[in-house]
């Protein structure tokens, strides 16, 4: 067998194939020139022949180069393809995430998703000045001023859009006259004076310009201004208008549905003993009151951008926007009363039960009923009606409280401690500052109804509820000389238009 056929030339050195070890050796006598076969390897040597041994450590130094560059080769291929290969899963799940977004958005509150499209109608036609050379030839440069008019005043809502392209108009005409005017101005006060009044009012961008330039210039901007505030306006009180006086409305609603959510259901999870069936229901309406304590804001600015809103559907032009305010305004003070309430729900040192349990009647009752008054009032805000269903609600409540006031002054608690009755003493008070927060949402939304003309329906109780007699509230309680009665209001007192008035008094017998 030839080796030269079979060797491999690495350029300084020549590997010869088929040996019992692999040795590389250069001649003392080759040169560059000789080329390969004056190289002259060893092969066929066993690992005791003093050559093998000589050179061994470079032989071994050579291989493991040899087998680290290699090593790092490919080390470098594996780590670049590690990092390549999950892009293109990460890229399809990342998209498939903005697709879920945007889905959401949509299904949520799909009015963003056309407010979106509003904005790329609005500029579409604003490019025109561009894209229509009879336009960009009226107007040239200036165009650009629609367009960045369009990105400023269009807003969500049709009462913020009015706001800002009033305020920008007025703005943009009181500072085109007051250019000109000054500039005016230094043109007539002489070569000297010209220059000292330009440097002195700033206005050094019209300078250089003359007089017939500068009226052509502002003529422009403020067309251009006023023709993008015009298109903005046009299509968003045209195309699927957004109102800020019905989310204002609907957010008052809600607010006063959340509070009433609540009471309705406090009775029950305050009072339930261990041996009553724990309640597997949803109890998120016990944190709806959390989102009514920071609506403050929310609500101050649906009513400024309402009050630039044109009278639409049941709002008339000048309808009573601060009167939204003053019911937020008292629902929030009723919902710090009721994260005093929540506190003592969630805590871990409870009442005893039979502490609870001589007011758990009359206390239920009280929030029942004063939850139920203000869903009521709710409905009447929401529907645009008078609020005359609530106002049953708001007798009974009242007749609770006045009940809960006796019965806290009586003899009950003699023999019980004095600390585990502040717990519940304190419970009810804050249920009887809430009962009277309940009557002023009713005054206050009763205003509202007679300001605004709020349509009257006709009460859909039955005649044999409707009838009132009278209710004896035998309260649990173990003082047995306590009788408590309470006269509710005769059908002729509704009649004498103090619906509000409590006219229940409770007689207390010892």
């Amino acid at each position: 067998m030839d080796r030269s056929s079979t060797r491999e030339d690495t350029g300084k050195y020549v590997k010869w194939p088929g040996g019992t070890t692999a040795a590389w050796r250069h001649h003392p006598k080759a040169s560059s020139a000789q080329g390969p076969k004056h190289i002259f390897p060893f092969f066929s040597l066993p690992l005791s022949h003093p050559s093998v041994r000589a050179n061994l450590p470079s032989i071994n130094n050579l291989a493991m180069e040899m087998e680290s560059a290699s090593h790092e080769k490919a080390g470098l291929l594996t780590r670049l393809w590690t990092c390549l290969k999950p892009l293109p899963g990460k890229l399809v799940s990342k998209v498939a995430e903005v697709a879920r977004k945007i889905k959401k958005l949509g299904q949520d509150d799909p009015r963003r998703v056309i407010h979106s499209l509003k904005v790329g109608l609005a500029l579409t036609l604003i490019s025109l000045f561009y894209y229509s050379r009879a336009l960009y030839k009226g107007f040239g440069d200036s165009a650009m001023w629609a367009v960045m008019t369009v990105v400023v005043v269009l807003e969500f809502s049709v009462g913020a859009t009015l706001g800002k392209g009033l305020n920008r108009g007025l703005a943009t005409l009181l500072a085109g006259a007051l250019g000109v005017g000054v500039h005016h101005l230094a043109s007539l006060s002489g070569g000297i004076g010209e220059p000292m009044l330009l440097g002195f009012f700033v206005f050094l961008q019209v300078a250089g310009y003359r007089d017939r330039e500068i009226l052509e210039l502002a003529h422009k901007r403020i067309s251009t201004i006023l023709i993008g505030g015009a298109t903005c306006v046009i299509i968003t009180i045209v195309v699927c208008p957004v109102w800020a006086g019905e989310d204002l409305q609907n957010l008052v609603a809600l607010n006063l549905e959340k509070i009433g959510n609540y009471l309705e259901g406090f009775g029950g999870e305050y009072f339930r003993t261990s041996e009553d069936e724990e309640c597997k229901d949803d109890k998120s309406f016990l944190q709806g009151y959390i989102s009514v304590l920071n609506s403050k804001g929310s609500e101050e600015s649906l009513e400024n951008f309402a009050r630039w809103e044109p009278g639409h559907g049941r709002f008339r032009f000048r309808h009573p926007w601060k009167q939204y305010l003053k019911i937020g305004t008292l629902t929030r003070q009723c919902a710090y009363r009721i994260e005093a309430l929540n506190g003592y729900l969630n805590s871990g040192f409870q009442a005893p039960t039979e502490i609870r349990s001589k007011i758990k009647d009359v206390c239920t009752m009280m929030s029942l009923e004063s939850g139920m008054a203000l869903n009521e009032l709710a409905l009447a805000v929401k529907k645009m009606t008078r609020p005359t269903s609530a106002d049953p609600h708001i007798e009974k409540s009242e007749t609770a409280a006045k009940t809960l006031k006796t019965l806290l002054k009586s003899g009950i608690w003699e023999d019980t401690d004095f600390l585990e009755v502040i717990k519940v003493a304190t419970v009810a008070s804050l249920l009887i500052d809430v009962t009277n927060c309940t009557q002023k949402i009713a005054e206050s939304v009763h205003e509202l109804a007679s300001i605004a003309h709020f349509k009257s329906v006709d009460p859909t109780v039955s005649p044999e509820k409707s009838q009132l007699s009278q209710v004896k509230l035998a309260a649990k309680v173990d003082c047995p000389q306590v009788s408590i009665t309470v006269r509710e209001s005769s059908p002729s007192s509704k009649e004498s238009g103090n619906s509000l008035a409590p006219t229940a008094v409770p007689r207390v017998v010892l």
